[in-house]
């Protein structure tokens, strides 16, 4: 069964301009977007397991112990 891509009419070399003309059109705005995907991803997992999320105030005390 021929992938949805193929169908489309799109092969490696289209993908490939394709990525590039993405790159150069949200290049810049690429790594908070990826780290905003990654928190999303996170908090997703710590849903998923039940877990609770840590509070604001223990983290930045943690923070400041390791700091001295």
């Amino acid at each position: 069964m021929p992938s949805l891509l193929a169908f489309m009419g799109l092969g490696p070399t289209e993908l490939v301009i394709i990525g590039i003309i993405v790159l150069l059109l949200f290049g810049n705005r690429l790594p908070s977007v990826m780290r905003s995907l990654g928190r999303g991803v996170v908090e997703f997992k710590r849903g998923v397991s039940g877990e609770e999320e840590p509070n604001d105030e223990d983290s930045e005390r943690k923070e400041r112990e390791s700091k001295k």
